[in-house]
């Protein structure tokens, strides 16, 4: 155990003359080895939690950041795992909880978070390859998870660590965490037809990707067991711009005017199909419901009535985390992966 020693006030007192605190300083403060500084603070298995604590506090107080070319020299690693993200906009910060909550997941651990962008009209492949064959994070997280994803094979066929949020066709094989997308759409089915609500407007994700055909698949089944009809939208989805879900639901409204419920994958699609149908002078959640589900709750905020339920970004960074740091530590293990299941609120 550390001997006991009372930490200084300032981290002027201990810091080096002329140089940056070090493992060294570290060490005098709290008497603990060099090595056992450095397993500290990268975390090992076998260093006690209140020694951990101890040790970070103590680096905290006196700034010291460790020396990344060293770190990588003596151990391969860059202590960075790279979340890749599409620049694709993001209307109600979805992807601004993702990134806050996986960083909160690397929170007291040796590890930062690195956000590698890719844009629409770039190869999602190139992001990838780029940080795996400089070596420039130890792992990476990657989303807008396709079936057959070029990204995953290329993973798994050079073995390096990553997690998904989504699952693949090689789901069974690797790190993920996936919002339960198929028993969500069965679930706004069978809640819109216990209103009464017989035909209705699927507006569903890019269907190249996994959820989308998971929604898709849920919806339909669900459809066939309440003797609903399932009208798909084309060519909009729930990541098209506001103003074409808009002026689609309008135009599609007026061209059948039996539709009584509408389904979509995102908040920003749902409040566009509301104004869509508002423009027909149709009032939601009297003529028309909307079902759909968010990451934050805010759409009853905007109209009460909307059918809401909640996805959990936040766990799900959270969870991402932890699943790239044992796909780095334990690559042999089992991948951890988690399905959340939606439940109506």
């Amino acid at each position: 155990m550390p001997r006991n020693k009372t930490l200084p006030e300032t981290s002027a007192d201990v810091r080096p003359e002329g140089g940056k605190p070090t493992l060294k300083t570290i060490a005098r403060i709290s008497g603990l080895a060099v090595p056992t500084v450095s397993r500290a603070l990268n975390d090992a298995p076998d260093i006690g939690t209140e020694t951990k604590k101890l040790i970070r506090k103590i680096a905290n107080e006196i700034g010291y950041v460790p020396n990344r070319a060293g770190v990588r020299l003596r151990t391969g690693r860059t202590n960075v795992i790279s979340l890749v993200m599409s620049t694709e906009h993001d209307t109600m910060s979805h992807t601004a909880r993702l990134i806050s909550s996986v960083a909160g997941g690397l929170r007291d651990t040796p590890f930062h978070l690195v956000v590698t962008p890719f844009f629409p009209d770039q190869d999602p492949l190139e992001p990838v390859r780029y940080i795996v064959e400089t070596g420039s994070a130890d792992a990476v997280i990657i989303n807008q998870i396709r079936p057959q994803d070029p990204r995953i094979a290329y993973l798994m066929e050079r073995g390096f660590p990553f997690a998904t949020h989504g699952r693949s066709e090689w789901a069974e094989r690797h790190a993920y965490y996936d919002f339960d997308n198929s028993a969500f759409g069965q679930l706004a089915v069978r809640k819109l037809a216990s209103r009464g609500r017989k035909k209705l407007l699927l507006i569903a994700p890019p269907t190249a990707q996994s959820y989308a055909q998971h929604v898709i698949f849920g919806t339909r089944q669900a459809a066939s067991e309440c003797n609903v009809e399932i009208m798909l939208a084309d060519p909009v989805t729930s990541d098209s711009y506001i103003s074409e879900i808009v002026t689609y639901v309008s135009d599609t409204l007026a061209k059948y005017n039996d539709i009584d419920g509408i389904i979509t994958a995102s908040t920003s699609s749902a409040m566009a199909a509301v104004a869509g149908l508002e423009q027909r002078g149709a009032k939601v959640g009297k003529d028309i419901d909307v079902y759909t589900k968010e990451a934050m709750p805010f759409l009853n905020l905007f109209r009460a009535d909307i059918l809401t339920t909640a996805e959990q970004v936040g766990a799900a960074g959270e969870f991402l985390a932890k699943a790239a740091i044992q796909a780095i530590r334990s690559p042999t293990a089992k991948p951890m992966q988690h399905l959340e299941v939606p439940s109506e609120r």
